[in-house]
């Protein structure tokens, strides 16, 4: 299977489709839901079981395949990705479309452009209702507008980057440690999470340089600070400083990587070179099968899971193992991929879970391997 006849066999699952599936996190969406309650122990629970079954339960339990915000993000990053490689103009307006669904999905009353889930979500430390902007979203989101104005100049792009900047401005608080900050995973409450924090800094840095606005790069030089600042002495990073957020992973690890690595070419600030340089060598040595199968924790090998896979592709080649992503994108085509064309959300050692996800695995794969199409590098 070839780079474009995947991401066209997945392309065509999606309009077979009309583009709706599941995400890993919306098992609340279920008419079952008032059983438990308020309860919030109940309420993990259940959605803790419609994700970890290895089969897809959300038919059976009423919840309705659907599009997302976050997927349309990523597929209109893919698509401006397969326009600047393939130069077909049907890319460029499928990526127009994209791009205009997303901003009508925007968040209302807020400071500026925002998304977030369109299900109830809880974790284990928090519970946001429908509708709340987090931070990864919005700045997953509002790359794909800077792509977008950097590619096709059109200056909407451009305001809706600035307007989602606003946004983490002044709706997110912050963390204040030692002179640094952590810009807040959502707008209630103050929760510090490196990859969260790091994505909106990421965001603020590589707007900031286009519009030249000092406040912004400053703002995302103090996140950046605060995230190198915790970097444990072999080069990772916890999810979260707090004691139930302790854990080493491969897509936030990625997340951090690759948002540092846009602070440090949007700014030319290099002071973070050797915190980039140390986190890069323990992703790569950690988190890869000799086969190129991605590692989703970083002491053990399973579950080998999708999202992990299209990250490490975008992570590799962001640091340029272009080989090393293309050899991760071959394991992901043979191993998670259905013969319909869409692929599966995880393999466990004996067990795979076939569930088709959205923003999980069809958008970030769509947008990862229309990626690797503009290296010259790996063959189409």
């Amino acid at each position: 299977m070839t780079i474009v006849g995947a991401i066209t066999s997945l392309e065509q699952w999606l309009d077979r489709h009309q583009w709706r599936a599941w995400e890993p996190h919306d098992g609340l969406n279920t008419p079952l839901r008032r059983l438990a309650g308020n309860n919030r122990t109940l309420l993990l629970a259940l959605k803790q079981i419609v994700l970890r079954s290895p089969w897809n339960l959300r038919p059976l339990l009423g919840i309705r395949a659907a599009t997302s915000p976050e997927a349309r993000g990523f597929f209109a990053r893919g698509y401006l990705r397969l326009y600047a490689a393939l130069g077909d103009e049907r890319f460029r307006l499928r990526a127009v479309e994209m791009l205009d669904r997303l901003h009508e999905d925007a968040e209302r009353g807020y400071s500026g452009a925002c998304w977030g889930n369109k299900f109830d979500y809880i974790t284990r430390f928090f519970y946001l209702p429908a509708g709340t902007p987090i931070v990864v979203w919005t700045a997953h989101n509002a790359h794909a507008y800077v792509d977008a104005y950097e590619q096709l100049g059109d200056r909407k792009y451009l305001d809706i980057a600035r307007s989602a900047a606003e946004f983490i401005l002044r709706d997110l608080p912050r963390h204040h440690e030692n002179g640094t900050e952590c810009i807040s995973y959502v707008p209630i409450g103050d929760h510090p999470v490196h990859n969260a924090n790091v994505l909106g800094a990421s965001l603020l840095a590589r707007v900031g340089k286009i519009t030249g606005e000092e406040e912004l790069i400053a703002t995302a030089k103090r996140a950046i600070a605060y995230t190198a600042a915790h970097q444990r002495s072999d080069g990772s990073w916890w999810y979260g400083e707090a004691e139930n957020l302790r854990w080493v992973d491969n897509f936030h690890t990625g997340y951090v990587l690759e948002s540092m690595q846009i602070y440090r070419d949007a700014s030319g600030d290099h002071y973070f070179d050797e915190s980039l340089r140390r986190g890069f060598e323990y992703y790569e040595k950690t988190f890869f099968e000799d086969d190129g199968m991605p590692r989703y924790f970083s002491d053990k090998a399973f579950p080998a899971d999708i999202q992990c896979a299209a990250q490490s592709i975008e992570t590799l080649r962001m640091f340029d193992r272009v080989e090393h992503a293309r050899r991760v994108a071959e394991w992901t085509l043979e191993n998670l991929r259905d013969r319909d064309g869409y692929f599966y959300f995880r393999r466990h050692k004996r067990l795979v879970s076939r569930t088709p996800l959205l923003h999980w695995g069809q958008a970030t794969m769509f947008s990862a391997l229309a990626g690797l199409l503009e290296n010259q590098e790996v063959p189409s």
